[in-house]
């Protein structure tokens, strides 16, 4: 009897040290287990056909707006859906209030930035649209994503998107500020949008 409950006891502390290391793991990695856990959340795909079909519509121009990239996007969204403009940790609530009342979109709550005054005709090279934040890809779901490298996901001027690994992107940006000084962007506007990219 004796043996039954220290085989108990034991039993029940082993799970409880699991379960407390499950929580921890869940609350300290939020972008493993954020909304692309179980379902496509975030589709860059998708974002990369709004460009271009809005770019069809508007002589090869992307969307551009005085009050910069946050109210760029919101010119593409149809109907509501914002999700594809979102990226990992965001959400469409950013989008949705300046919707309806056609305010300001707060670009520091936007989950990808944008890159305003690019046309079709630009290097297809340029990114156009990026995650901010790096985290397992949006297209690979649980459990894969508990050992998936961090990526962030971007859509290029001809409507392709690639995932670019976390230890690329450094690299990635400086390829990506050479291009847009090339296209007529100064260096300081190049810097600026990849600026405060965690």
């Amino acid at each position: 009897m004796k043996r039954t409950l220290t085989l108990t006891v034991a039993t029940l502390v082993l799970l409880l040290a699991v379960f407390g290391f499950a929580i921890h793991y869940v609350r300290s990695h939020p972008l493993v287990f954020n909304e692309s856990l179980w379902e496509h959340a975030h589709c860059m795909p998708q974002a990369g056909v709004a460009l271009r079909l809005y770019a069809k519509d508007h002589d090869g121009r992307f969307p551009f707006h005085t009050n910069g990239y946050g109210d760029a996007l919101l010119m593409l969204g149809n109907r509501g859906l914002f999700y594809y403009l979102t990226g990992p940790g965001y959400d469409t609530s950013v989008f949705e209030p300046a919707r309806a009342s056609q305010g300001d979109v707060d670009e520091k709550r936007c989950g990808r930035v944008y890159v305003p005054g690019l046309t079709e005709t630009n290097d297809i090279r340029i990114a156009v649209l990026f995650d901010k934040v790096a985290a397992p890809p949006d297209h690979c779901h649980f459990p894969r994503r508990l050992w998936a490298g961090y990526v962030r996901e971007v859509c290029f001027v001809d409507g392709d998107w690639r995932e670019i690994r976390v230890e690329r992107w450094a690299a990635f940006v400086s390829q990506q500020i050479d291009l847009l000084v090339e296209a007529g962007f100064t260096r300081e506007q190049a810097q600026q949008l990849y600026a405060g990219v965690e």
